[in-house]
């Protein structure tokens, strides 16, 4: 791709993501007023644009050349069971086990220290929208997206299945990031909502609820569940001092420290 191509690409998906999200976001506000250009805003569509010119495409390149490797002789038999499936069979053991990873791979990034350190810019935006859920440690991006795909990997699931389950999660991660209360009914036990997401953002150390994006019903199974209630008033962001900069968010997690446990002054923690 030329870096023509990718530049009409990465405006073509700011075009289509505005357009769809800051309607939603002004209809349905969780928290009415906040301005479409709120504080920080620069700052997230810095991590948009480092996402779609430099670390996606990495990060992309990185997995396909991982995929080969992660075809064990053992699962053959498996991996051509698989292929016999019907492609909506396909997706739904691809979710299925997607979720069941990414929650694991989500918790331990909220207990173990050093992943932590990296998963910490994701939750340092104070304000959450459309344009936040691209605030991500490219290195916490790529191995989340790696352990996402593990499973579909070495089943052998065919790429263009997996890039309709990949569509389907980009999209509603934004979803649940954005500025929206919108509750899903039945829906909301198979599919992440906004309020739940927005409350794994609450300010206060390391949230220990709601680690599936998309799929609820992995934190009913494990006891994190939470399902707050109300209007959205808690604040949001991280307990710990951080810096606020674009590179000095990509830089301050590869320094050989743990970010301090104490809590910031004026932090508040929702009842």
């Amino acid at each position: 791709m030329t870096f023509q191509e990718l530049l009409a690409d990465t405006a073509l998906s700011f075009v289509v993501l505005g357009a769809a999200f800051w309607p939603l976001e002004r209809a349905f506000s969780a928290r009415a007023g906040q301005r479409l250009l709120r504080p920080a805003w620069g700052v997230d569509f810095a991590f948009f644009l480092g996402q779609y010119f430099v670390w996606g495409p990495l990060s992309v390149l990185a997995i396909m050349a991982a995929r080969p490797l992660l075809h064990p002789e053992a699962l053959a038999g498996l991996r051509a069971a698989v292929a016999l499936q019907p492609t909506w069979l396909q997706v739904v053991e691809a979710t299925v086990l997607c979720d069941l990873c990414v929650y694991g791979w989500h918790r331990l990034c909220h207990q173990v220290d050093w992943l932590w350190r990296f998963h910490a810019v994701h939750h340092s935006a104070e304000h959450l929208d459309w344009m936040a859920a691209h605030r991500e440690h490219p290195l916490d991006g790529f191995t989340t997206q790696l352990v996402c795909n593990l499973p579909a990997f070495v089943l052998g699931i065919p790429l263009g299945t997996l890039a309709m389950v990949a569509a389907f999660r980009g999209m509603w991660a934004i979803f649940i990031h954005s500025n929206v209360r919108l509750p899903l009914g039945p829906l909301g036990f198979l599919f992440g909502a906004p309020e739940l997401h927005h409350w794994h953002h609450a300010r206060v150390e390391r949230t220990r609820h709601n680690f599936a994006n998309l799929a609820p019903y992995m934190d009913w199974l494990f006891g994190t569940y939470h399902r707050p209630v109300g209007e959205e008033r808690w604040a949001l962001g991280l307990a710990e001092p951080f810096p606020r900069g674009y590179l000095a968010q990509l830089f301050v997690p590869l320094r050989d420290v743990v970010l301090p446990g104490r809590k910031a002054q004026g932090s508040t923690q929702p009842s």
